[in-house]
């Protein structure tokens, strides 16, 4: 019995997790909602460069694991209520670029577009099994997001 709760409770953090709570759960675009998610987390912890990356990192391992449970639980290889992943991705977006306003509007729609354009080799990355395709391909539309922002920035001065 006590195996049985311990796992009910630990699939409903699973699922609160991959959802990011409501925003999953939301009709219309869930996924723009999960990318607008990382906005405070960019322009609370942007100029914390140590702290941030830290956290990008524990919040792409937990979102591994939490969109692999709610993967298998519905049988979806990319359920669309998942939404941590483009957490993940916006917050890959960020690293080591200077937060202004500027540059979170443009590195929000440049991820957001990578994310639905999915250029080599997102697309593969995104075959992976469970977890790992559902948040890697995003993880990896931050970094293109983020190598062309850091030009940007760099030799246009933004």
């Amino acid at each position: 019995m006590g195996q049985i709760l311990e796992r009910w409770g630990r699939n409903r953090f699973a699922h609160w997790l991959a959802t990011c709570g409501p925003v999953g759960k939301s009709p219309i675009a869930p996924g723009t909602l999960g990318s607008l998610l990382a906005v405070p987390v960019i322009l609370s912890l942007g100029t914390r460069v140590s702290v941030y990356v830290v956290l990008t990192i524990v919040f792409i391992l937990a979102a591994i694991w939490s969109s692999g449970v709610r993967s298998r639980e519905l049988g979806v290889h990319d359920p669309p209520s998942v939404v941590i992943d483009e957490l993940c991705g916006m917050l890959v977006s960020f690293v080591y670029l200077p937060v202004r306003w500027q540059t979170v509007v443009l590195g929000f729609i440049l991820f957001r577009a990578f994310d639905i354009l999915k250029p080599p080799p997102i697309r593969w990355i995104e075959r992976l099994p469970v977890g790992f395709g559902i948040v890697l391909d995003d993880v990896m539309a931050g970094v293109y997001a983020n190598v062309l922002m850091q030009g940007l920035v760099y030799y246009a001065k933004l």
